[in-house]
């Protein structure tokens, strides 16, 4: 066969490789963006644009959200978990920024509870993501104005908003396991269908601002925003 033949195979061949790659690269790429939603748009901003960069990051969370033991919480143990953040919710008409305080404390004992790790905050955050990507930056927002509470310089304003916030993440680490499908929110009051009644309805409305089911940043924020007078 003359050398020129060979050459226009080595050639079609490596074309044929460069293009299952792509192909390949390109369903990775898509499986992320389905799975993270808002938090890949995020890294990849976090990158600066560079979504391969992005793209690994994600992978890594994947990899070692793999390690984890992530467990649904015993039915009594959820039940005594939202009467606790019935309880401090009532606390924000009197002490808005104890109730925030209490609120990201509360968080952390159900993340721990489900099994992930605690300690470094953003890593935590990024674990977090894996399994919740919708509400994930409202646990990160959330977690910036409980911050600032600690300083006494958060409005009431901002601590209503961390308490939303972190309200659509407990919800969904409440919720008896990942896969469970989430019900619209006007009909999930208080977190655990079932569990609200006249009396605590009142109490929400006390707060300012009824705080619903999981929801995402942006509707947060709109939220908020129709809130303010």
């Amino acid at each position: 066969m003359a050398t020129w033949v060979w050459i226009l195979i080595a050639i079609a061949v490596v074309a044929v490789v460069v293009i299952v790659a792509m192909a390949a690269r390109q369903r990775r790429a898509a499986a992320l963006r389905q799975r993270f939603g808002p938090e890949y748009e995020r890294a990849v901003a976090a990158r600066e644009g560079q979504r391969a960069a992005a793209e690994a990051d994600l992978r890594e969370r994947e990899k070692q959200h793999a390690l984890l033991d992530i467990r649904p919480l015993p039915e009594d143990t959820r039940a005594r978990f939202a009467h606790e953040w019935r309880d401090l919710q009532e606390r924000f008409v009197d002490e808005p920024s104890d109730a925030v305080v209490a609120a990201d404390h509360l968080v952390n004992i159900v993340m721990d509870a489900r099994g992930y790790p605690m300690g470094d905050f953003d890593t935590q955050a990024d674990l977090v993501s894996v399994d919740h990507p919708q509400v994930v930056e409202n646990y990160r927002v959330a977690h910036g104005i409980h911050g600032r509470a600690l300083a006494q310089q958060a409005s009431t304003e901002d601590l209503r908003e961390a308490l939303l916030r972190y309200r659509s993440l407990f919800d969904e680490l409440l919720r008896a396991s990942d896969e469970d499908a989430v019900a619209p929110a006007r009909h999930r009051r208080d977190g655990i269908a079932g569990q609200g009644n006249a009396d605590e309805d009142a109490r929400d409305s006390r707060v300012g601002a009824e705080v619903p089911g999981p929801r995402t940043g942006s509707s947060v924020e709109s939220e908020v925003d129709n809130e303010r007078p």
